[in-house]
């Protein structure tokens, strides 16, 4: 069961695009997700894979995924307006995902944060559901570098947590150098995807770390904010499916951006 839900994220080449819109659920109505048809039409029409999105996004804007399929972000508990977050809880379970047709669950995994227990408390329970119900489980992978921004192996140490505690799919930042970063994946028995962090300014570099993560082994990439916050998210989809999907390189797929 879990192989046939993989396949509405994963395309025939086993790589996916994936456009992630669960922000809202605790940043609340953030420029570029005010109107989450429309991005999610936009999305679906450009070939990305699937959606990482919420509870809400999931019941209301049902008619606008298309063949994309639906990531149900199930953990939370708080927003940005409380100071200090404290443990992130379980908000939803697998069984709640199932009634919503969704084709995966994911988590956050809070490594060297104060969340860091109640994260990975969070996401062994998911993980022994997921198996009950046939649910593949995505975990996003953060981590605090120990001096400093987080490295390479630090993103593997991560990585290899979150597959240890039963994910099926990781999703996690591309961090330098090349080398160490294909080191971190080759560690990582599961699919990896990066994620896109904050709105960058130079679109071409962040096609170009796209590039450098697939190269190194990534299986895709899991953006939010450099989608929706790109004035052309339409272009920026089409962009990014180029490269994971047609081998595009980085000029050629800057010209989707243009359309």
């Amino acid at each position: 069961m879990k192989e046939h839900r993989l396949r509405h994220i994963f395309a025939q080449d086993r790589r996916t695009v994936i456009l992630a819109c669960d922000h809202a659920g605790f940043m609340g109505p953030l420029p570029g997700l005010k109107n989450p048809g429309k991005l999610l039409d936009q999305a679906a029409r450009a070939g990305v894979d699937a959606v990482l999105t919420t509870m809400g996004v999931a019941r209301r804007y049902v008619n606008h995924f298309g063949n994309m399929g639906l990531i149900l972000r199930v953990d939370g508990g708080s927003s940005q307006r409380n100071p200090k977050m404290g443990d992130i809880q379980l908000i939803f379970d697998v069984e709640d995902a199932v009634r919503v047709g969704a084709d995966a669950v994911a988590c956050m995994g809070m490594i060297g944060y104060p969340e860091e227990s109640s994260s990975l408390r969070n996401l062994t329970r998911l993980a022994a559901q997921s198996e009950v119900w046939g649910m593949p489980l995505l975990a996003e992978m953060l981590v605090k570098g120990q001096d400093g921004p987080a490295t390479a192996e630090d993103v593997g140490f991560a990585m290899r947590i979150g597959v240890e505690l039963g994910a099926d799919l990781i999703k996690a930042p591309y961090a330098e150098p090349a080398e160490g970063f294909r080191d971190a994946v080759s560690a990582c028995y599961r699919p990896v995807v990066v994620l896109g962090g904050a709105r960058a300014d130079d679109e071409a570099g962040l096609l170009e770390s796209v590039v450098a993560a697939l190269a190194s082994g990534a299986s895709g990439v899991a953006i939010g904010r450099n989608i929706w916050q790109y004035p052309n998210p339409g272009g920026m989809c089409r962009a990014l499916t180029a490269l994971v999907h047609d081998g595009a390189t980085v000029p050629q797929a800057m010209e989707e951006l243009k359309v």
